[in-house]
């Protein structure tokens, strides 16, 4: 006996909150994806790509030291060689914006750029909500108008209506400019001071740092303190009031509807001007699905050229969830187009050289291989055809290779099968697969 089979191997298990991608899901996501950047490109986005730990100081000083990411929720850690403070990313702006930065990408104009990948944040895993979860993000560089804001929430509602999603609600505010934040926050602060004993420690704590937070509170016993606090568009200038309203008619105008919610902050401290969230009443308390606006102070913030700045995030995860629970993802199910049959021997190398040729040309093909030594029956193997989802099977086997043919059997529509020619085989699929797809 081995000294292994003589101790007991402990099963290995997955870190709590991140999460398997198994192959049942995976075509899902992959067609969440795919739809978001096709939705990017056809506005002008184009991809970049930011690496998944940067330096600490970035998200402190992009996202604000008195958030709940930078203050509870990030993985940081000391790098062991060289003592640098590195973290993990929670987000995708900060770190897009240190890249434009470094890379001087604003130096011949405005940039419309978009992201995708995974997040890291350490909080309670809950449905919707993981310690890594993977986001696609848009942010449009140097530009200052509404129109873009608009711009930006169109996409969304072009994305969700390419999902086949219903029921999103899209909420906005204006958080104004610094001027203004500074007189509603000195508001705030008389207010919350009134009432100090309803507050929760995290509220106190943040009432002279960031009291604005505090009106993104989820203790539902300060609900009622939070609604009768002091509204910031009661404090908007008039070049900010023009802003909202003008984003206001922009929407209206291509029919996307909207509720106003003053209480509407967001989570990082970047915002200014226009802020949005899309939610559901779907998945229960993690209900935004998407989220963003204008943060038009980072750049400069974060040691660059000032210039404004908007954009929005979605999780994935949630997307997949809603389009589960909406029932929407009943997708054509196929790993492939065609499922290769073969008795083995030489049949099997014709069947891979017809595969391979099927596959130049732009087809997704499986090539049946056995578990065990032994090839398989054909019975079994037009079972393992059938489950794989394809459209269609070609049988290669002794009979065939005598003949130099095929049999292409249609597995989702008539079940007929025919004969052809092995040199006419790429045509013939060709042609069905051309057909099929437009009926």
């Amino acid at each position: 006996m081995s000294s292994i089979e003589n101790q007991k191997i402990t099963k290995l298990s997955g870190v709590k909150g991140m999460n398997d991608l198994l192959p049942v899901d995976a075509k899902l996501w992959d067609h969440v994806e795919k739809m978001a950047m096709g939705v990017a490109r056809s506005y002008g986005y184009q991809l970049i790509r930011t690496p998944i730990v940067e330096h600490t100081a970035v998200f402190q000083r992009g996202i604000g030291e008195v958030t709940d990411i930078v203050e509870k929720e990030m993985y940081s850690f000391e790098d062991r060689l060289n003592g640098e403070q590195l973290t993990l990313r929670p987000e995708g702006t900060a770190a897009v914006v240190r890249a434009v930065i470094e890379n001087n990408l604003l130096y011949d104009g405005p940039k419309r750029l978009c992201y995708i990948g995974p997040m890291f944040r350490h909080e309670r895993p809950q449905r919707g909500r993981y310690r890594q979860f993977h986001q696609f993000g848009i942010e449009a560089l140097g530009f200052a108008g509404p129109d873009v804001d608009a711009e930006i929430i169109l996409m969304c509602q072009r994305l969700w209506d390419d999902l086949g999603l219903i029921g999103l609600q899209l909420e906005i505010n204006s958080l104004g400019d610094m001027s203004e934040r500074s007189a509603h926050r000195k508001a705030l602060v008389e207010y919350f001071e009134k009432h100090q004993e309803l507050l929760d420690e995290d509220s106190k704590r943040r009432l002279l740092s960031n009291p604005l937070r505090i009106l993104d509170t989820k203790n539902p016993q300060m609900q009622s303190l939070v609604e009768k606090a002091p509204q910031l568009i009661s404090y908007l200038g008039p070049a900010s009031l023009e802003h909202f309203e003008t984003l206001q008619t922009l929407l209206k105008a291509n029919n996307v509807h909207f509720k106003i919610n003053p209480r509407l902050v967001r989570g990082l401290d970047y915002y200014n001007s226009t802020v949005f969230e899309w939610i559901t009443s779907q998945l229960g308390a993690q209900g935004t699905v998407a989220g963003g606006g204008r943060y038009d102070p980072l750049i400069e913030r974060m040691g660059g050229k000032s210039a404004p700045a908007c954009g929005w995030a979605m999780g994935i995860e949630r997307i997949v969830e809603l389009m589960k629970e909406q029932k929407v993802e009943e997708m054509q199910s196929n790993q492939c187009d065609v499922y290769f049959l073969h008795a083995g021997a030489h049949s099997l190398q014709i069947a891979l050289v017809q595969a391979e040729r099927l596959r130049s040309a732009g087809m997704d093909v499986i090539l049946h291989a056995s578990a065990e030594s032994q090839v398989s029956s054909f019975k079994s193997q037009i079972k393992k055809a059938d489950a794989s989802g394809a459209l269609y099977a070609v049988i290669i086997g002794e009979d065939e290779v005598l003949q130099q043919r095929a049999q292409i059997k249609d597995l989702r529509r008539s079940g007929e099968q025919q004969a052809v020619r092995l040199e006419d085989l790429l045509d013939e699929m060709i042609n069905r697969l051309v057909s099929h797809s437009e009926n």
